[in-house]
């Protein structure tokens, strides 16, 4: 498909905002990516035009039934002034297998990577200059059929939007402290745990206010039968450095397997470092911690990268982590990380894609 591309006038361009305060998901670019699907054309218009809102019906099936996922991945301004994208293709591929799970239509993965090197190219006044900033990448699909009665939609919307982004903690690097959640679940056996859906993230919500009210950055889930095993944080998988092992939940189907996750698996392996994916319960992370064998814990995504715990609280007592400093093997893994990421480092695994 030819992607169209429509102008905009400069006196319609926004004007960008404080680099070295952009937080996160605060600010949007000047251009968007949209393509339509219905069951009898398939795939079609194809147009990276101006961000602007969408005009929905008030019946459309995404409003009523919740057919909606999404992705978020980074580009970077790096080596040369030249902009790199991390794993696309990846994200690309899991949003089909979350579209698959939800009964929506899978995306043509190589028109979708081509339109977004071609939005970032067109909006690259856009990704940041200053160091550890990117510009942070949504790309989205909604069932827009109008029409009421559960059943998988006809017709859907695809986009991608963009935003410039900092830090996604206001701690930046330094140690999170996280509310171990035993009250409220995330996802269960069987259920859409492991695919990027809204739902998800809309279920989730609540625990996170009550983990904020008291002072915590974040929620640790435990599974959904027992409250005992260890699945994920509410933004990110989690690892555990216990003696000379790397362990994290092995996706057991309720986790989401993050790209992050996977790709501190691979330099972990890399370093010989013996990583295991297995079930791991709340009380062998305080039980390690106690006789001195837990060395650090943290937290892996695309918004934060690494992100290092220095406390946990569970049941009514929090507990220090690594004396509350960011452990040697998190403060590694960020510094190679984002080096390959901003095409500073050697990218042993073809990682890193050029948008031009």
């Amino acid at each position: 498909m030819d992607i169209r591309l429509e102008r905009i006038a400069e006196s319609e361009l926004k004007p960008k905002p404080d680099e070295s305060k952009l937080g996160f998901g605060k600010f949007m670019s000047d251009y968007m990516f949209v393509m339509k699907y219905d069951e009898s054309k398939g795939w079609n218009d194809p147009v990276i035009r101006k961000y602007e809102d969408f005009s929905l019906d008030p019946a459309a099936m995404v409003l009523h039934y919740g057919q909606a996922i999404f992705e978020g991945l980074k580009a970077y301004r790096g080596k040369d002034g030249r902009i790199f994208l991390f794993r696309p293709t990846d994200n690309l591929n899991r949003m089909n297998i979350s579209a698959e799970r939800m009964c929506m239509a899978r995306i043509p993965t190589d028109v979708v990577l081509d339109a977004m090197k071609q939005l970032v190219e067109v909006d690259q006044e856009w990704v940041p200059r200053v160091n550890g900033s990117s510009l942070y990448i949504r790309p989205a699909l909604i069932a827009t059929e109008a029409g009421l009665g559960v059943r998988p939609a006809a017709e859907y919307l695809f986009f991608i939007i963009t935003g410039p982004v900092g830090a996604y903690y206001s701690e930046g690097f330094n140690p999170t402290r996280i509310y171990v959640e035993d009250k409220y679940v995330r996802a269960v056996p069987g259920g859409v745990g492991h695919v990027k859906t809204a739902g998800n993230y809309a279920a989730s919500i609540m625990a996170a206010v009550e983990a904020h009210k008291l002072g915590y950055t974040q929620v640790l889930w435990l599974d959904a039968i027992k409250r005992k095993n260890i699945e994920e944080v509410g933004t990110s998988n989690i690892f555990f450095v216990i003696g000379d092992d790397l362990i994290t939940p092995e996706l057991s189907g309720s986790i989401l397997p993050g790209i992050t996750r996977d790709s501190v698996i691979q330099l972990a392996r890399d370093w010989g470092i013996r990583v295991t994916e297995r079930t791991i319960s709340i009380d062998e992370v305080l039980s390690a911690n106690e006789d001195g064998s837990l060395k650090e814990v943290f937290g892996t995504g695309t918004a934060a990268v690494i992100s290092p715990v220095g406390a946990l609280h569970y049941k009514g007592e929090t507990c220090t982590i690594g004396g509350g400093k960011t452990g040697e093997l998190s403060q590694r893994l960020f510094d190679e990380l984002q080096a390959i990421q901003y095409g500073f480092q050697e990218d042993p695994h073809n990682w890193v894609v050029k948008t031009t």
